[in-house]
């Protein structure tokens, strides 16, 4: 499936901003399960700085700097994306979750797509040990590693709700997984530090989900939304394979990776700083438009 994606972030200030500084992940990059075509960002008052690096997890960076005035900031990412997720393998053929644990931890691999930097906790998915118990009832021994986080993404999908209004962005995880509300991405740090509870490999994932209206109703141009799921290392044979506890289904092809962290603070789409006083308005639009089948 090709995909045409426009990710428009708008910031409106009380008043005038004379300094922004920001970083943006917005460059989805090419991968084992897609390839980009095209890709761009567009930053309005144009920055006096602008300079492109790749993290240490593989995202890719925009650095900019704003330093005149500015009432409105504006930044647009377009990019064209094959996506091409092969099929998860049988889940009960797969290997022992303890079998992988054991193979992780002797894994050489130090690079973006090895699981060493995948198995340890993070201030915002630190070890709770009532999350790792929670996780633990479903990993139970030599039960297959697919069929096992499988079981845990449906039990999250029914025991927590979502709830927008519930949680915010800097949410300790075990706040979120004791009220049973959130988001996304509440949900994905949830099985995150229950999975590394385990000693396994997983990582946060950002990017968006093809939403597809109901039968019948045009699709609303700028009402998709970005998405979060996880990715868990399932041995050297199946690879990453990715688990979307808000919608309990695998990643598919409907699931377009912008960037892989160890959690939202490593993929976070824009951070940074501005020198202003005052309220500011944000608004994002987001599109997630099939162009082809293949």
């Amino acid at each position: 499936m090709i995909y045409g994606l426009r990710h428009r972030t708008t910031y409106d200030y009380g008043n005038s901003v004379s300094f922004a500084r920001c970083v943006l992940r917005l460059t989805p990059r090419s991968s084992p399960t897609q390839t980009v075509l095209e890709s761009s960002v567009r930053v309005t008052p144009r920055p006096s700085l602008r300079q492109e690096r790749t993290g240490p997890f593989g995202a890719e960076m925009v650095t900019v700097l704003v330093d005149r005035p500015h009432d409105t900031l504006v930044i647009e990412a377009r990019s064209r994306i094959r996506v091409h997720t092969p099929p998860p393998p049988n889940a009960i053929s797969t290997l022992p979750w303890e079998t992988v644990r054991a193979l992780a931890f002797e894994d050489r691999n130090l690079a973006a797509d090895g699981p060493a930097a995948y198995l340890y906790p993070t201030n915002r998915t630190p070890l709770v040990p009532r999350i790792t118990d929670y996780a633990r009832a479903s990993l139970t021994p030599e039960r297959p590693i697919v069929a096992a986080v499988s079981e845990l993404m449906t039990r999250v999908y029914k025991d927590f709700r979502y709830d927008p209004g519930a949680t915010e962005v800097s949410t300790p995880v075990w706040q979120a997984f004791d009220a049973r509300h959130g988001v996304c991405q509440d949900f994905a740090q949830i099985m995150i530090s229950g999975l590394r509870g385990l000693g396994l490999p997983t990582a946060y994932v950002s990017g968006y989900l093809r939403t597809i209206p109901p039968e019948g109703q045009p699709r609303l141009e700028g009402a998709d939304a970005t998405h979060a799921w996880i990715s868990v290392w399932c041995g050297a044979e199946a690879g990453w394979i990715g688990f979307d506890p808000t919608n309990d289904i695998l990643a598919a092809d409907d699931h377009i990776v912008l960037a892989n962290g160890r959690d939202y603070a490593d993929v976070a789409p824009i951070d940074g700083v501005i020198l202003a006083a005052g309220a500011q308005t944000l608004t994002v639009e987001v599109d997630v438009v099939p162009e082809e089948e293949y």
